[in-house]
């Protein structure tokens, strides 16, 4: 094999080095014997010191890439050799792309004139004079000071409907159903929700008609209406007495 002379700081990384030993050996990228740059790769990191391992470390690991691959070419299905080799070939087709491309923007850029002035010295207002609402100026305040001014602060009236709401049981809205259909207030399911004002006390009227429904007292028909089981709203036995 022949001798390399030459040291990694050179290139700029592990790719370049390999297009380097493809074109040293007159090769192409689709052409390339593998078997050839891999031996000579090698052989020059078989050169690098204790002290060169942390800078070379991108080239260590390529290093061992080749190694792998080298051993996969020695088995008897090649297939994962074949891979290997179409992936490292692509990447390099790629990087020799790329390096061609900087070379074409770098010539381009040679013997373009640039024309840079000064920085504009700009004289800033010793007064401001510029107006602002009092919001604007809070909510500036609020932004600058960071969230935990911007909180809002928690309002007691705003939980005493949910705190101090009383809870209605369903016991007493089933006989409340029972009543207002035997007194004909209540033909419909939406009248028993006329009035209502608290989430619990609605809840519990549902819940009581489920109830009524479930123990075949009352049929809720699909436009709504509610009937005895018996067939008439006017003839439900409520369990209660007369008002």
């Amino acid at each position: 094999m022949e001798q390399v002379s030459f040291r990694v700081e050179n290139f700029e990384g592990p790719l370049d080095l390999l297009i380097y030993l493809v074109e040293r050996h007159k090769m192409t990228l689709t052409e390339v014997s593998l078997s050839v740059i891999i031996d000579q790769y090698l052989g020059l990191m078989g050169t690098v010191g204790p002290d060169e391992l942390d800078p070379t470390s991108e080239f260590i690991e390529m290093a061992a890439r080749l190694v792998y691959m080298k051993s996969a070419a020695l088995l008897p299905r090649q297939d994962e050799a074949e891979a290997l080799k179409r992936e490292l070939v692509g990447q390099l087709i790629e990087y020799q792309l790329c390096k061609l491309m900087s070379e074409k923007l770098r010539y381009m850029q040679e013997g373009v004139f640039f024309a840079v002035r000064e920085p504009a010295q700009i004289k800033l207002p010793e007064n401001y004079e510029m107006k602002h609402e009092k919001k604007e100026l809070r909510d500036a305040f609020m932004t600058l000071m960071g969230r935990s001014l911007r909180r809002s602060v928690v309002e007691i009236e705003k939980f005493e409907e949910i705190v101090v709401a009383p809870v209605v049981s369903v016991s007493s809205r089933v006989i409340y159903i029972l009543r207002n259909i035997r007194k004909g207030l209540v033909t419909n399911i939406k009248e028993l929700f006329f009035g209502i004002k608290t989430r619990s006390e609605s809840v519990a009227t549902f819940l009581g008609l489920l109830e009524l429904m479930n123990a075949k007292r009352l049929k809720v028909m699909k436009n709504g209406d509610i009937r005895s089981a018996a067939g008439g709203a006017r003839t439900v036995d409520s369990g209660v007495g007369n008002d």
